[in-house]
């Protein structure tokens, strides 16, 4: 079972979101670090026993697994893996929502949302994220330990598009929010949560 979490709020309450990507390293803010907890108790209670714990370099996915782990009682060592770093949006990087909708347009925003076709100018490199996906994805066996991944939404998406017929309403993980990837006996993949939050 993959158990993929999106890192915690990066913004405070009442300020504007940016987007934010690769070239932006913001860290958690209170509420963030509260979220990643939730999260950790969350996946305690559930009896999850990571065996593994994958994430992208950058400070706000890092503080997110510290204290995801921090409820573990025995973590696993932490593996960066370079596939979970986030996209750089380009010209839009540390732009308001309305500041890119103005830019791209909301169509354009919505198809990243629904079937991860990046803007024009965003850096995203989608048929590498498949594949790293895909290939992480193969190793999944019905009874196999969990594997934690904590990493951001431009990421987390593609483990979506690397799965055959997943087809959910958005692809979008909100901050704080995670989602399951399991094979069943059969062999196929099933993704039966997705954007959750506790």
């Amino acid at each position: 079972m993959l158990v993929i979490v999106r890192h915690g709020n990066t913004f405070n309450a009442g300020e504007p979101p940016r987007r934010i990507g690769a070239r932006t390293d913001l860290p958690l803010t209170a509420a963030g670090i509260a979220q990643a907890q939730e999260l950790g108790k969350l996946f305690r209670a559930q009896g999850l026993i990571f065996a593994r714990a994958l994430v992208s370099p950058l400070l706000r996915t890092r503080q997110t697994v510290d204290a995801i782990l921090a409820m573990q009682p025995s973590p696993p060592q932490i593996e960066p893996a370079d596939f979970l770093r986030e996209i750089d949006h380009g010209p839009d990087e540390n732009r308001t929502e309305d500041e890119v909708i103005a830019r791209i347009g909301k169509a354009t925003l919505d198809a990243w949302d629904t079937t991860g076709v990046p803007p024009a100018e965003w850096t995203v490199d989608a048929d590498a994220r498949i594949a790293a996906w895909h290939a992480l994805l193969t190793t999944l066996q019905p009874a196999s330990a969990p594997t934690l991944l904590v990493t951001s939404n431009g990421a987390a998406r593609f483990a979506l598009k690397a799965m055959p017929n997943a087809n959910p309403p958005s692809l979008k993980l909100r901050t704080g929010s995670y989602g399951v990837i399991r094979r069943a006996a059969d062999g196929t993949l099933a993704a039966p949560l997705w954007d959750h939050r506790p």
